[in-house]
């Protein structure tokens, strides 16, 4: 006899592109949508040999960081009073459907906003979960008329973005703070938003010693959608005792997004200091 399914679902956030689930490929990993057209389209493909169930729902929110500087994106079924959310009128078609074996898949997102919808963007995600396949469970004792297996059902969330009229965005620094962590230096960048839209940009932070050689770089893509304080480890080698100067670029350059995706701003730059014991 079969035992009853059980489900394990996981939540995949700020995937990079192509993001993979469950055996299906999903691209582009964030979609935008104008006032002009009011549609995106998401791609599927299946490189396995099983058949996945896909189904497409919506949600809201955006990338924050805890007091550690970790990015986390939480996603509601719908945006707080005062968030300017589109998930009430976006729709997905289908919203379900089973992509073959190295088959292919277009949904289709339709926007309805309502009438007199004010210039801004308006930010929700896509929820796209795909189950397909069992993982057996092991630790069971053998037995020829048992078998125990878990279907696992994934869940990318990527973010779907409306925009209307003039937008504009950038971000201003407040002061950096760097030290050092074992083999990294820990360096965090307090942004906030300024303009009517999201800062989607990239942080690169580069470690300098006194003779102004470069010992230790790193990069991190970064949406600032209000606030952001982000901790980026830039990876260096045993550093000797003396003073050192972080240098931190933040712009808009984004190679993992479609073109013209991220609205331009002028580049951000500023410096600190720290001494190493």
């Amino acid at each position: 006899m079969k035992l009853s399914k059980r489900w394990l679902t996981t939540l995949l956030a700020l995937t990079p592109a192509p993001a993979l689930a469950q055996g299906v490929v999903v691209a582009p990993h964030a979609v935008f949508i104008d006032h002009a057209t009011r549609s995106g389209a998401i791609n599927l493909y299946n490189p396995g040999q099983d058949p996945v169930e896909v189904s497409v729902s919506f949600g809201f929110g955006y990338p924050t960081t805890d007091s550690a500087g970790t990015i986390k994106v939480e996603v509601a079924d719908s945006a707080p009073a005062g968030e300017p959310g589109n998930t009430g009128w976006l729709q997905a078609f289908p919203r379900r459907v089973t992509v073959g074996r190295q088959q292919r898949q277009t949904i289709r997102i339709l926007a309805t906003p309502p009438a007199g919808l004010p210039d801004g963007e308006y930010w929700g995600r896509v929820i796209i979960g795909a189950s397909g396949g069992k993982v057996p469970v092991a630790g069971i004792p053998d037995s020829s008329d048992i078998s125990v297996a878990l279907t696992l059902e994934v869940r990318t969330v990527i973010s779907v973005t409306y925009r209307k009229g003039v937008l504009t965005t950038g971000v201003t620094l407040a002061p950096l703070s760097a030290a050092l962590e074992t083999d990294s230096v820990a360096v965090r960048v307090p942004m906030t938003r300024t303009g009517n839209a999201a800062y989607l940009g990239t942080v690169r932070a580069e470690v300098v010693d006194s003779r102004g050689k470069v010992v230790g770089q790193a990069e991190r893509y970064v949406g600032v959608y209000h606030v952001l304080d982000p901790k980026i480890l830039v990876p260096v080698d045993t550093l000797p005792p003396g003073t050192y100067t972080v240098r931190v670029d933040i712009s808009t350059d984004r190679t993992d997004l479609p073109p013209r995706s991220a609205i331009p701003a002028s580049p951000v730059r500023d410096s600190v200091q720290f001494t190493v014991r």
